[in-house]
């Protein structure tokens, strides 16, 4: 039992890590001006290249996010319900994981990272570009779903099915 303990706990932090690094990148990739990466990637930055080609279909970009920040976010409260199941009763266990599990992820897996990211939006954007490209190569087919039937829905639901228009020209304009 002492082993599922220390197990889970340590995949909960690699978890926790995944999941400031969605948050973060996310924060920092949509606040950055996309007039500041364009000049980095004509002047030849690798990174800031891959971050011009993400943002070319932010609406993919922030699926892609979403789609692993969330997954991560489930598998924290999973792991923390199976570790609580083997010291306290099921209905207790699904309680406090609950409790634990959002507080966890609320502190360091979104406010925390989220402000690291705005305050470090323009490196830390760069910096995240390869990995989140590889993120999306991996999660494709679950990428591709939710973006095609959310772009519908919101079609459906008279909201805008693409976000490109929110970031070309002055980024101060709605």
């Amino acid at each position: 039992m002492e082993t599922i303990l220390w197990v889970s706990a340590a995949a909960v932090v690699v978890l926790l890590g995944l999941s400031a690094f969605f948050s973060s990148s996310e924060t920092a990739i949509f606040s950055v001006p996309a007039d500041a990466i364009e000049a980095e990637a004509a002047s030849g930055d690798r990174n800031a290249v891959r971050l011009t080609e993400l943002r070319e279909d932010p609406h993919r970009l922030l699926v892609t996010l979403l789609v692993g920040n969330n997954i991560v976010n489930m598998a924290i409260s999973s792991v923390i319900t199976v570790a609580l199941v083997e010291t306290v009763s099921a209905g207790a266990a699904v309680t406090v994981a609950t409790l634990v599990a959002s507080s966890v992820v609320l502190v360091f897996g979104e406010i925390v990272p989220k402000s690291y990211g705005l305050g470090n939006a323009r490196n830390w954007a760069r910096r995240v570009a390869r990995p989140l490209y590889l993120v999306e190569l991996a999660l494709l087919p679950i990428v591709v779903v939710f973006d095609v039937l959310t772009r519908r829905l919101s079609g459906l639901l008279g909201g805008e099915t693409a976000l490109e228009g929110q970031f070309d020209d002055d980024p101060n304009t709605p």
